[in-house]
């Protein structure tokens, strides 16, 4: 047998931070119109269906073989870095019939997207969608420059029946996000240093107080989810579940 070398183990693990997982995290929502069911596949990959639907959320190949998955409805993509906008998943899972909304960015990568502005809100394939401000505020990738833009990226609220998602996309806590109104269910990022602290995605669900947070977009074993856990102890009305 092979001997795997260290700098060989560090390489997988750069460009598969969540492979290892070897079973997607699954939950249900009960809506007026029936269930939500939520499939995290790992990263910022999530795939969702509802009332016949299937909805894909920035799709990466690293995380699933989405040749072998259903064919998607409706995909939604927040910005246009490769992890994700992954233009050999969005092809694995579209159709002639498949509905993809994205940013002005997205659009000049992938043809036919339906393009959403922060602040917009649309009916999309039989759902109400509300593009979201994605940005940093504190974390740069070098001195004045964020990772993430102010105006470049989209969070989305999909409203299933009288359910109200949100997928916050590469963001900080900004102002915009504080602001939303009735979340039933919130996913929030925590990779650094590119999205949140725990104290800013605390700082954030205090705000805003969606029913039940999902954290995503991590690393796991290198993300501090006992201090997420630790600042929401005993914080009422909010529901933290942590995939695992």
């Amino acid at each position: 047998m092979k001997k795997i070398t260290v700098i060989t183990l560090i390489v997988l693990c750069m460009v598969l931070p969540v492979q290892a997982e070897e079973k997607i995290f699954t939950d249900k929502i009960k809506t007026a119109q029936g269930d939500l069911a939520i499939n995290i596949l790992g990263h910022a990959s999530l795939m969702m269906s509802h009332g016949g639907k299937l909805i894909y959320i920035d799709p990466f190949s690293q995380v699933a073989d989405y040749a072998k998955m259903p064919k998607a409805d409706l995909i939604l993509i927040t910005h246009d870095h490769m992890d994700h906008l992954d233009l050999k998943a969005v092809d694995n899972i579209k159709t002639p019939r498949t509905t993809i909304v994205g940013t002005q960015e997205v659009a000049k990568k992938l043809s036919g997207v339906i393009v959403m502005k922060n602040g917009d809100t649309r009916d999309v394939a039989g759902l109400k969608i509300e593009a979201v401000p994605a940005y940093n505020l504190v974390h740069m990738r070098a001195p004045g420059v964020p990772f993430h833009p102010n105006g470049v990226g989209n969070g989305y609220v999909i409203n299933f029946a009288d359910k109200r998602v949100y997928i916050a996309g590469d963001t900080e806590n900004t102002p915009e996000m504080k602001k939303l109104p009735d979340i039933d269910v919130a996913f929030l990022p925590m990779n650094l240093p590119y999205t949140m602290t725990p104290e800013m995605v605390a700082d954030a669900a205090r705000a805003f107080r969606p029913k039940i947070l999902y954290p995503y977009h991590y690393r796991f074993g290198q993300t501090d989810m006992p201090k997420l856990k630790q600042l929401l102890q005993g914080e009422k009305g909010i529901d933290l579940r942590i995939p695992k």
